[in-house]
């Protein structure tokens, strides 16, 4: 029996404008009062009339010009109806069949793509707080605005599915749209997972699941990696050939590490989509379009081809720098400081060394300036390095202590390989080159 996971994911990410989608209330919910940043209009009062926030709209349109997106010049809001208690007027206003953006791709490792099937906005839902005899209702956070990212069946493993979340999380934070912060609920995730089942000459498919309260990247992965593993065993028992029944809603256990059924998940017709007759269509210029896409900044993935381009850099070590925005800033600033020093004339630090501090040392940006770090790591310079033959000692030395990371990285954790290489500049007291290290460790485990 050979099986192929089907993984597609909706992503939800709460915009960081000052308004809420369709009033004046604060869209700053975290953390705050329950219920005290509330109006009619997001609460849902009779004749309360919505008007649509322009910085959202311009804000995922953004999005999706930086997910590769056809942008569509006519668009407009709809009504999907349907009851829960965090929905205050009974209905959502979201994009039906009209989303501001369609048809993106993002690429993620050894060049996959992952085909985005829309990009839409809406309006986010209250908040459930349950205790043991009653459930509280926050509506704070009703009306935010929220947009919505919908890949298709592109991805086939929990790995991937991971990857894929936190590339766009960096394209999300580098376009300064929203933090994106999982634990936070400013980015939620539901993967639909199905399995592709080849036996005996014959294909079969498991029935389709929807994965819901994912508050990390590692519970996706764990989420999913149970849900493949409980398919295959439910395929075991009943050799279905077709997906029977509608597609089911599994809501993740986190104490329990698994999926646990909560409902048969609704079709398009049953939430009675019909265009929101209270909101004007969305009409765009190809010149308001152009402009927005002109305001896109550097995105992860050119950065880090021009840091490998223009200063030597390793991928692994430009790819760890550009994770976060304010680290890369910081490596460029330091960087320009480094090229000054050397149109000067004067000692300076190379690039990959900068890189290597950077990274190995774990620099604190709040505490430490791009001059103090030049001057750090100049001034480290001049200390007396061991010689290759004590390097070599303590490596092997580090090597025979750390069995489990050696391990882990001959089977592809690159993060065991910078482990050990932090262990050995420990054992030297720093008195190491980290480019010699590295090369000599790499060259002892081989």
């Amino acid at each position: 029996m050979k099986f192929f996971p089907i993984i597609g994911v909706e992503v939800h990410i709460e915009l960081k404008t000052k308004s809420k989608m369709f009033c004046s209330c604060s869209a700053s919910h975290f953390g705050k009062v329950p219920n005290t940043q509330v109006c009619p209009v997001c609460l849902g009062m009779p004749g309360a009339l919505p008007v649509t926030n322009k910085k959202a709209v311009e804000w995922t349109v953004i999005a999706g010009l930086a997910l590769n997106c056809q942008i569509a010049e006519f668009s407009k809001f709809d009504r999907k109806n349907y009851f829960y208690p965090d929905l205050p007027k009974g209905y959502q206003i979201t994009q039906y069949d009209m989303p501001l953006a369609k048809n993106g791709k993002l690429e993620i490792s050894k060049g996959k793509i992952i085909r985005i099937r829309r990009v839409h906005l809406e309006e986010d839902t209250g908040k459930l707080f349950h205790e043991k005899t009653k459930t509280l209702i926050d509506f704070n956070r009703a009306g935010v605005p929220l947009i919505e990212i919908v890949t298709e069946p592109d991805i086939n493993s929990s790995l991937e599915t991971k990857e894929f979340l936190e590339n766009l999380q960096q394209i999300i934070r580098y376009l300064g749209i929203s933090q994106a912060d999982m634990e936070k609920g400013q980015m939620r995730c539901e993967p639909t997972v199905n399995l592709k089942i080849e036996e005996d000459g014959k294909i079969y498919y498991t029935p389709l699941v929807e994965l819901k309260n994912i508050n990390s990247f590692r519970f996706v992965q764990k989420a999913i990696d149970y849900e493949i593993d409980r398919q295959i065993k439910e395929f075991s028992k009943t050799r279905v050939e077709k997906r029977p029944g509608n597609k089911t809603t599994r809501g993740w256990d986190e104490k329990k590490g698994q999926t646990v059924l909560q409902r048969e998940k609704e079709e398009a017709s049953d939430y009675r989509y019909f265009p929101e007759p209270d909101i004007p269509p969305i009409r765009l210029s190809t010149s308001w379009i152009l402009n927005l896409k002109s305001k896109i900044p550097e995105l992860p993935k050119e950065k880090a081809k021009r840091f490998i381009d223009d200063f030597g850099l390793s991928e692994y070590n430009a790819k760890i720098l550009v994770k976060d925005l304010k680290i890369a800033n910081f490596f460029e600033r330091t960087q320009k400081l480094a090229e000054k020093l050397k149109t000067e004339k004067k000692t300076f630090p190379a690039a990959t060394t900068i890189a290597n501090w950077i990274i190995n040392k774990k620099i604190n940006l709040e505490k430490i300036s791009p001059q103090k770090l030049i001057e750090t790591i100049l001034s480290q310079k001049e200390r007396v390095f061991l010689s290759k033959e004590e390097i070599e000692e303590r490596v092997k030395k580090v090597i025979d202590k750390n069995a489990k990371a050696v391990n882990d990285f001959k089977k592809g954790k690159k993060q065991a390989l910078e482990f050990l290489i932090g262990q050995i500049v420990r054992e030297t007291e720093g008195k190491v080159d980290v480019n010699q290290v590295r090369n000599l460790l790499l060259e002892i485990i081989s």
